[in-house]
């Protein structure tokens, strides 16, 4: 039964049609799986009961024939999501036994095409993190490990219980949210594909905010046709959610295997950092030619404001949080810790309820949206972000199809290693995605190659707004041409 795990979404749904095995069978394994992997700390909730019903109603509408395009295939949901009537908690002490009555529109849409829940995944508090170290659940745990050592790594973040749990097979896809970096780094990280859609393809209802002007739904798969496939599910306008664009969903699946022929690839110049690792570099230039013989031309590029996008984000992300972080207050929801009157408690819920990156950065976005600093630092910010997103607009007017970047400047690191005495560090893993964010286009990480001790490295795709096809066809290529990538299975 375990190597039902093995399986592509895209596989396991065709077999699940050809009724090689149940729906049911399906669950069970990935379950199996669940249980001998917890030393990964990917999933923070697992629901086998309520797995094992839906996969039997999967089976049910398998047998009559009318299943949907997901019907019977496990997933994992990050727990930013809120799921009705399962716990969800953003993996924050401020949310502990919080057990939402609605459903997310992005997890209603996964559950109307007949996905199966297997569990909440592990992410970092509120999304803040680039390792998934700051959850109040503990880090995850990569299912990868540097040739010949033992030493634990981060799957990246904020969506590594996602990114591990896909990676170590513990489920056939999964939902993360990216608002600077958060589902592309734990995806080259973990050697599996992610996918930041344009800023509002998907609906951000029912997705506990972070940065309401960033935060993207996507999805985590071992290939790219798996990601077409969750992105056409879980697409779509959202009367609910006013940064929804009303546009048609194309069957994305399609463009998987399509020919990139005369499509104009961008390398922008800015992205050679001074300092970076011979490895990234060597990956990048593979991956040029990679296109090439695909057929693509590739044309060197200039986004002179690139290097202003990390300062730029690290001010407006956290301005945004501080505003939608001031709602838990310990009186409608979640912790409450008593105090001598309501300001007191107040202070002392906030105190025990967030971690400390998350205070931290609720403190920076106080301090620039304060009287006196608002133009100075905030306003700043907002017109360096215009101006990032001119800078791509100009590239694409000028004709160019989509980007190609290095996903991270690094493969993954050691729990432990980076951001402790000076958070900066952390910040740093972010400098190849934030623009994406910044200017609100789609970008897709695919696993490319390997860094010297045997860590999976991977290569972005940037396209233009609402053309998710586009990188779902050139990232075949570089799928096909890089081959297959898959951890050895230590955490049994």
């Amino acid at each position: 039964m375990s190597d039902l795990t093995s399986l592509t979404l895209a596989q396991a749904r065709d077999a699940l049609r050809k009724k090689d095995f149940s729906a049911l069978e399906l669950a069970d394994a990935h379950l199996a799986a669940m249980e001998k992997a917890r030393a990964l700390n990917a999933f923070v909730l697992e629901t086998p009961e309520q797995a094992r019903a839906m996969a039997r109603a999967s089976d049910e509408r398998l047998g009559k024939g009318d299943g949907g395009p997901l019907e019977g295939l496990p997933v994992g949901i990050k727990d930013l999501f809120c799921t009705a009537d399962v716990r969800t908690t953003a993996c924050s002490h401020i949310l502990d036994n919080f057990v939402p009555t609605y459903e997310s529109t992005v997890t209603t849409n996964l559950w109307r095409d007949g996905a199966v829940l297997l569990g909440k995944t592990n992410n970092d508090e509120f999304a803040m993190g680039s390792s998934n170290e700051t959850s109040c659940f503990g880090p995850v745990v990569s299912p990868w490990r540097r040739r010949g050592s033992e030493t634990k790594l981060v799957p990246g973040g904020s969506s590594g219980g996602s990114a591990a749990a896909v990676a170590a097979g513990l489920c056939a896809g999964a939902t993360g949210t990216d608002t600077g970096g958060s589902i592309r780094q734990p995806a080259a990280f973990c050697g599996i594909v992610g996918l930041k859609p344009t800023y509002g393809r998907c609906s951000r209802w029912g997705i506990v905010a972070f940065a309401s002007s960033l935060d993207q739904a996507g999805p985590f798969a071992r290939s790219v046709r798996d990601c077409a496939i969750l992105l056409r599910s879980m697409a779509g306008h959202d009367p609910k959610d006013t940064t929804s664009v009303d546009l048609a969903v194309p069957d994305y699946e399609k463009s998987v295997g399509g020919s990139v022929k005369g499509m104009r690839i961008g390398i922008p110049k800015e992205y050679l950092l001074p300092g970076m690792a011979p490895e990234i570099e060597a990956l990048w230039q593979q991956g040029v030619q990679w296109l090439k013989d695909a057929g693509a031309e590739l044309i060197d590029i200039s986004l002179p404001m690139t290097k202003y996008a990390l300062p730029a984000y690290y001010i407006v992300a956290p301005a945004e949080a501080s505003s939608n972080l001031a709602r838990y207050d310990g009186v409608r929801y979640g912790l409450r810790v008593p105090g001598r009157d309501v300001i007191d408690m107040y202070e002392r819920t906030r105190a025990a309820g967030f971690g400390k990156e998350v205070r931290r950065r609720i403190m920076i976005g106080t301090y620039v949206l304060s009287a006196g600093y608002y133009d100075a630092y905030y306003l700043q910010a907002q017109k360096v972000r215009t101006l990032i997103k001119r800078d791509f607009e100009k590239c694409f007017d000028e004709g160019i199809d989509a980007i190609l970047t290095p996903a991270t400047p690094s493969a993954a690191f050691a729990i432990g290693e980076k951001g402790r005495a000076d958070p900066i560090e952390m910040y740093l893993n972010d400098i190849f995605t934030v623009t994406v964010n910044m200017a609100g286009l789609p970008g897709i990480s695919v696993p490319s190659g390997y860094d010297a001790q045997g860590l999976p490295l991977g290569l972005q795709l940037i396209g233009r707004p609402f053309e998710e096809a586009t990188l779902f066809a050139l990232g075949a290529v570089i799928e096909q041409a890089a081959g297959s990538f898959k951890p050895e299975p230590w955490w049994h």
